[in-house]
């Protein structure tokens, strides 16, 4: 580890912090006896997403952030909640390897919030299944209702 301030390379840890992801180190430069601090994280794989129509594109995690708040609006659903279940669902996408089809996101997202809302199910059920008539919720609904 260089020094940031001589460019010494020779330093020593004198305190060690561990915060979820994160490791943050306290060090000392053994020339010039600067005192800077470090942060260690885990690089994460890169996620692909194979889309419906065969294509690539990386994961993109505010995009998925962004469609579960939209089905939530409105909806008694802390920020804690929907956080919690992102992170369940990054994590399980992460467990499946670098490339995602599509509709296992969906899949994993729909099941996740039938644990948690009915109604912000059916919003991002609408959309994720393409619903083109009232029929198509009406369906879901009694799916919902008979379980």
């Amino acid at each position: 580890m260089l020094c940031p301030y001589c460019l010494h390379d020779e330093t020593k840890v004198i305190d060690k912090r561990d915060n979820e992801s994160l490791t943050k180190r306290r060090r000392e430069c053994l020339k010039c006896e600067r005192r800077f601090n470090t942060l260690e994280a885990v690089e994460r794989p890169e996620l692909r997403v194979i889309k419906k129509d065969g294509r690539r594109e990386g994961f993109d995690y505010e995009k998925l952030k962004r469609g579960i708040l939209r089905a939530c609006e409105k909806r008694p659903i802390s920020s804690e909640k929907v956080d919690k279940m992102l992170a369940k669902i990054e994590n399980r996408l992460r467990m499946r390897g670098k490339e995602i089809p599509s509709t296992v996101i969906g899949d994993y997202v729909s099941t996740e919030l039938k644990k948690i809302d009915k109604v912000a199910y059916i919003r991002f059920a609408s959309v994720y299944r393409d619903f083109t008539e009232l029929e198509d919720f009406k369906k879901e609904i009694k799916i919902l209702v008979s379980k």
